[in-house]
């Protein structure tokens, strides 16, 4: 595909050109939708005068349509979008980028799309519609056990999730005790919104954030929290972001010698409450209820997700302890972060 179009190029480059822009035009319109033309161009960084001319273009062949409220795209103009991105990532390097990941860290699979999650909040909603496409082409039984962890990022995956096409019993489960949180972030209201948006089920487990070392062992020896917690050990998938290091910590109300403890010792990235310095190594370990890291190295499907330049720094820091049958899903922005300073 890519070496296609390379010929192409080579042949009528103001064409190829052309045709990359006006599918940029369509995917913003799609995700910013109703949309007015100045706000496109500020987004696009182009004039209003050369964006009419390719809308009004593109409103001829039926592709958008314009109202008072804004532009918004046609199902033509929607089948387009959806039809050729694709094509438009491996042209924008997307393969090579993804093969590259993959090959550096030993990972299964990372899928990278087009854009930056920092800025483009609607590439969350892309990312849910690929974990699903994840779960229907990789979920290792008819019954699976779906553990699910908390968070912004997670919960805007979950929201934009589809039904799944191939039927099976899937039980979504949090993956770790995740009271104390706002409701909507929490991994027991993620995982309902994510059975309920691919048809599946849930088990809700009831537990604090962070708990002493004395609860800890208290709490697993009560009968509904040892239920979920054999649930959550068998699972046949997990699904979870990794979240800047510092953003976490405040987040989870750590204590100022928590946070000190935290810089002094580089800690750049966080996930399942590791957090890891830029060199990979576990600088911290918050004690929870659910699935530990090590935990993942058993799980035949893992599910990170994580975009934006922000997060550059984390994600390639959890990836040196991702397990192989990790698939990554992340954006261009993310991507390149990863890749800095990487020779293969």
């Amino acid at each position: 595909m890519e070496q296609e179009w390379k010929l192409l190029e080579s042949l009528a480059p103001e064409m190829t050109k052309s045709i990359l822009e006006r599918y940029q035009i369509l995917r913003n319109i799609f995700w910013m939708q109703p949309v007015g033309r100045r706000t496109l161009a500020e987004k696009l960084g182009v004039s209003e005068r050369s964006l009419r001319t390719d809308t009004d273009d593109l409103r001829q062949q039926n592709l958008l349509v314009v109202s008072k409220s804004g532009m918004h795209l046609t199902p033509e103009g929607l089948a387009v979008v959806e039809g050729l991105s694709q094509l438009v990532d491996a042209i924008g390097g997307h393969n090579q980028i993804q093969r590259r990941i993959q090959k550096l860290f030993g990972i299964r699979e990372c899928i990278v799309i087009a854009g930056n999650a920092d800025t483009e909040k609607q590439i969350l909603a892309e990312f849910g519609k690929i974990v699903s496409q994840l779960l229907d082409e990789h979920l290792p039984h008819k019954n699976n056990i779906i553990a699910v962890m908390g968070g912004t990022t997670m919960a805007t995956v979950a929201s934009h999730m589809l039904p799944l096409e191939h039927e099976r019993h899937n039980v979504f489960v949090p993956a770790r005790g995740g009271i104390g949180e706002t409701v909507n972030i929490q991994a027991n209201a993620i995982s309902s919104v994510m059975a309920q948006k691919t048809k599946g089920h849930y088990r809700a487990l009831y537990v604090p954030e962070r708990v002493s070392p004395e609860t800890y062992k208290s709490l697993l020896q009560e009968p509904a929290v040892q239920e979920v917690v054999q649930l959550i050990e068998k699972s046949d998938c997990v699904i979870y972001s990794i979240g800047r290091a510092l953003h976490m910590a405040a987040r989870r109300k750590m204590s100022d010698q928590e946070l000190s403890m935290l810089k002094e010792k580089h800690a750049v990235g966080e996930t399942f409450g590791y957090f890891f310095n830029e060199v990979g190594d576990v600088v911290y370990k918050i004690p929870r209820i659910g699935l530990q890291l090590h935990d993942l190295e058993e799980i035949p499907l893992v599910i990170a997700v994580a975009g934006g330049k922000s997060k550059g720094k984390a994600v390639k820091a959890y990836l040196k302890n991702a397990p192989k049958q990790t698939c990554l899903v992340t954006d261009m922005a993310c991507a390149n972060e990863i890749l800095k300073g990487e020779t293969l």
